[in-house]
């Protein structure tokens, strides 16, 4: 009898066994499969606390989908892969392909050092680099046009969940999960597959029709909640798209996961712009050092109520809702003029659902240095922000316990009242009527052009 065919899945960014096709391939060309899901030394330090904890958590329900037959591994993924392998005489390696800087070279090196990949599929609908212009064959630099080819372009439907998978059996030392804690008094997101479909029906069946009105809302719950399942590749965007309409409500969700696509696509052809700015004039702009100011915004203790609900909300749940998400990032470049760098390094430490090339294109949308037309001269006004979108007070009651005696009409602006500091909220750190004016003050010197040097 010959020996069983083997190949190894190694998860990464799609720890769910439903469309997932990677694992299908897998599974086709094999008769039994080694799952492994190996833990990156430097991601791990790179990554908080709420974040490591929630990654814990989703390897515990994947290896339950896989009847507990997970290989969670630590070290280097060219020794493990190999030595994987060697025991098992696998023959090949599936993944689904990964675009940011880190992955791409990281499978790069592992490929370079003889180990040949398997690639099927990948975390979005369409592939980064596969939507072009027409025209000449170049990439999109704006939104619009691309959400437009992006739908032209299309996706494959879902893959099939498998039936039956057949695991090798791992030994004890091959189990290695990590045991991170939630940090005391957080609370996050379920993790895992089940959880991201139980989540996605909540939102089908309440929130999804009305999302273009609700999903600005910061005190409801009106936006999908799935970035974390989406982060981790718990839930592919093709089962969310596979389900939309034409109604404006969803087509605004299928939007907002072209929003996701666009910004992966152009950091897979501007790698650099993960930290270094999508505009590069904006290097000669003159900000402020960090110092207490960069600490009042991540302490939620600017003396804006909006502000800090948001910056509260980051800490206590490693989320933040997509509203607010803009206006707190406005505050920290245009109010306190600040460098974006700084704004995105706190997401990345306290995110639960922080992806790269979100995060680094989100920032510098607001920051007014990514891809837009002229989008420096948005500065988004804090206090009209919360009445807008937290008429009733209700998001900023819910963080800011130090307001909650205060009414409507006053939670927006306490320090027009009397009772306004009366529980211990913090003052103002800036007007925010003269730092606007001082933000596009400093446009102006970086958009002045240089004089003629004399020949």
């Amino acid at each position: 009898m010959s020996a069983p065919r083997r190949n190894i899945m190694w998860f990464r960014r799609d720890l769910r066994i439903g469309d997932n096709p990677a694992l299908m391939a897998a599974i086709a060309s094999s008769d039994e499969i080694i799952p492994v899901f190996i833990l990156d030394p430097k991601l791990v330090k790179q990554s908080g606390s709420k974040r490591l904890a929630y990654l814990g958590q989703s390897l515990r329900a994947l290896d339950e989908s896989l009847n507990n037959s997970l290989h969670v591994m630590v070290g280097d993924q060219v020794e493990v892969l190999q030595e994987l392998k060697t025991r098992y005489s696998a023959t090949e390696v599936h993944i689904s392909a990964e675009y940011e800087p880190y992955g791409k070279a990281r499978d790069e090196r592992i490929e370079k050092s003889g180990v040949e990949l398997t690639r099927t599929g990948s975390p979005y609908a369409v592939a980064p680099g596969r939507v072009l212009k027409p025209s000449d064959a170049t990439p999109y630099r704006v939104y619009t046009p691309f959400y437009r080819a992006w739908c032209v372009h299309g996706w494959r439907a879902p893959a099939a969940t498998p039936k039956k998978i057949n695991t090798v059996a791992p030994s004890a030392s091959d189990r290695n999960f990590p045991d991170w804690p939630m940090p005391e008094g957080v609370n996050v997101t379920a993790a895992g597959e089940a959880a991201a479909l139980a989540r996605w029906k909540v939102f089908q069946s309440g929130a999804l029709d009305n999302y273009d009105e609700a999903r600005n809302m910061a005190g409801i719950d009106g936006t999908s909640k799935l970035s974390a399942h989406l982060k981790w590749g718990e839930i592919h965007p093709r089962t969310l798209l596979v389900n939309l309409g034409e109604s404006k409500a969803h087509d605004t969700f299928r939007k907002e996961i072209a929003w996701r696509e666009f910004y992966a696509d152009v950091l897979f052809n501007n790698p650099h712009t993960e930290n270094d700015y999508y505009a590069p004039r904006f290097r000669d702009m003159r900000y402020d050092k960090p110092g207490e100011k960069l600490k009042a915004w991540q302490t939620g203790k600017t003396g804006y109520p909006f502000v800090d609900a948001a910056m509260r909300q980051l800490v206590r749940e490693g989320w933040m809702h997509n509203r607010t998400r803009m206006v707190v990032a406005s505050f920290l470049v245009k109010d306190l003029h600040l460098e974006w760098q700084h704004g995105a390094d706190y997401f990345m430490e306290h995110l639960v659902d922080f992806d790269v090339a979100s995060n680094a294109h989100g920032w510098q949308w607001t920051a007014g240095c990514g891809t837009d037309a002229s989008p420096y001269y948005r500065v988004f006004n804090p206090i009209e922000q919360g009445k807008r979108f937290d008429e009733n007070g209700d998001y900023i009651r819910k963080y800011v316990p130090e307001l909650a005696h205060l009414s409507a009409n006053e939670i927006h602006e306490p320090w027009l009242y009397l009772d306004g500091y009366s529980k211990g909220y913090c003052e103002r750190i800036v007007d925010h009527a003269v730092e606007r004016i001082e933000s596009l003050a400093r446009l102006q010197e970086i958009k002045e052009e240089k004089p003629e040097l004399p020949r």
